[in-house]
């Protein structure tokens, strides 16, 4: 639909495209232009969403694991054949290159649905053998109902399918709520689903203006008819989620914030480690959970390893970057402006390098970063990364450890036992020995532990969103 001129992003609810009165702008992070408007729910028109769920969802509980798995796999073909549209409303609305969009969102969607199309026959119950005589026994796991996935704009297509497809998949209905940033790449979720053949009401796709967050939030996890709220964002609004879920007493899945550290140990590939941390720590501007935030580097090995460093980025990621506002690279730059101001210096990159737009600004990486600066703590979800030489192991895993997030990590060393070694130790919800922390697939486990949230997506994702019910009966 066009207003004025401009076309106007729907909201989805029982497979129609539906607007509602108010709407809102959506700009482009990269020049600031008016990409389009999207319709804005109200709380009303939110909770018309989860009626839409609600009367779906005895219907879908009862569809055949193999119809489910057809629809996830049409989905899959789908979302591959129009992998350019959805990569362009992507790069459109988050400044993504085509390298993160087309050529890495998209794919990786298109993997998990089949991924998760294979598992729908997975889910099984079990029948146990009571004590008493006479008496028999079964466990079903059933799934939870209606479900609320909320997710962010900086991997739109694996965070956003991923909010849903193993729901879905369980037999659970969706309200997706999406980011305000990139509104039609949610809305084209939902259109894949619908063209895939998903029933009215399975998925229902809104989004709502920022102002109006705190009161559509609220009231969908107050509801009684949403069951269960998965949350990928910020540990700061991750709270209030969980505090919402909490006090309604229903179960919530949090992924949030990380401070990933990479070790770099003396006998590491010192050419390899550079590039992977080169790219972890500047892939989509550090804009990622996972991305490589501290590099803890042997003393023996540190000077080469920076040479080695520098080179990788400037082969690969010198380039000005573009963040999702404003605000971030202020964020950025004032973090690393507090550790040069007390005893940090720059090893890559220009802090102020004048830039055409507000939202940009180059990769930068600080050396002699130490407890008492800002950025030693705090995420910079940006291009900033900051080396730490260390000479002991114990030495390593504490400053690794010396934080409240633990989403992700790397270890970089050519024995295989001190690695093991390293990730036994290192409080995180994955390790990744000679790979970067950026790694996330379908068929392994994804979560944090500390700040960084709890319960998983992946390849127990299909558990999150079952339970279990007991029945017994007599012989």
């Amino acid at each position: 639909m066009t207003h004025n001129g401009r076309f106007k992003v729907p909201a989805i609810i029982d497979n129609k495209d539906v607007y509602f009165d108010a709407s809102f702008p959506v700009q482009s992070p990269a020049s600031g232009i008016h990409l389009h408007d999207s319709t804005s729910a109200s709380v009303a028109d939110a909770l018309t969403a989860v009626e839409s769920a609600q009367k779906a969802f005895h219907s879908w509980k009862n569809s055949k694991p193999v119809a489910r798995r057809d629809i996830f796999l049409k989905a899959a073909q789908i979302v591959e054949k129009r992998g350019d549209e959805l990569g362009k409303y992507m790069m459109d609305e988050t400044a993504a290159p085509e390298f993160w969009g087309s050529g890495f969102n998209v794919p990786l969607a298109v993997d998990m649905l089949k991924d998760v199309a294979g598992r729908i026959p997975s889910v099984q119950g079990t029948i146990p053998v009571p004590g008493a005589e006479g008496k028999s026994a079964m466990i079903w796991k059933e799934p939870y109902g209606v479900i609320l996935g909320i997710a962010p704009w900086n991997a739109p297509y694996i965070l956003g399918f991923r909010a849903v497809v193993f729901a879905i998949a369980a037999g659970n209905t969706v309200i997706l709520k999406s980011s305000e940033n990139s509104p039609r790449t949610f809305w084209a979720i939902g259109d894949c689903f619908r063209e895939a053949g998903l029933p009215d009401g399975v998925l229902n796709v809104i989004a709502h203006k920022p102002s109006d967050a705190p009161a559509v939030t609220k009231a969908l996890i107050e509801d009684p008819r949403v069951k269960k709220i998965n949350f990928t964002g910020s540990t700061q609004v991750g709270k209030i989620i969980a505090e919402l879920a909490g006090r309604n007493l229903k179960p919530v899945l949090l992924e949030l914030g990380g401070k990933a550290p990479a070790i770099i140990w003396e006998d590491a590939d010192l050419q390899s480690a550079a590039q992977a941390c080169a790219m972890g720590a500047y892939l989509f501007a550090g804009q990622i959970c996972m991305s490589t935030e501290r590099i803890i580097v042997h003393k023996n090995i540190a000077e080469a390893f920076e040479r080695e460093f520098i080179a990788a980025a400037k082969a690969g990621w010198s380039d000005v970057q573009v963040l999702i506002n404003e605000a971030g690279v202020k964020k950025n730059k004032l973090l690393i402006k507090d550790a040069v101001s007390k005893g940090a210096s720059i090893l890559h990159g220009e802090v102020e390098a004048f830039e055409d737009t507000n939202t940009k600004m180059k990769p930068v990486g600080i050396k002699g970063v130490r407890e008492g600066m800002d950025l030693y703590k705090t995420e910079s979800f940006g291009p900033t990364v900051s080396f730490i030489v260390v000479d002991t192991e114990e030495e390593a895993l504490r400053i690794a450890n010396d934080t409240e997030y633990g989403l992700s990590a790397a270890v970089f060393t050519e024995d295989l036992r001190r690695g093991l070694r390293f990730a036994k130790e290192i409080e995180s919800g994955a390790v990744h020995i000679n790979g970067m922390s950026v790694h996330d697939e379908s068929g392994l486990p994804h979560g944090g532990v500390k700040q960084s949230g709890y319960g998983r997506f992946g390849s127990v994702g299909m558990e999150e969103w079952v339970r279990t019910k007991t029945v017994t009966y007599k012989d």
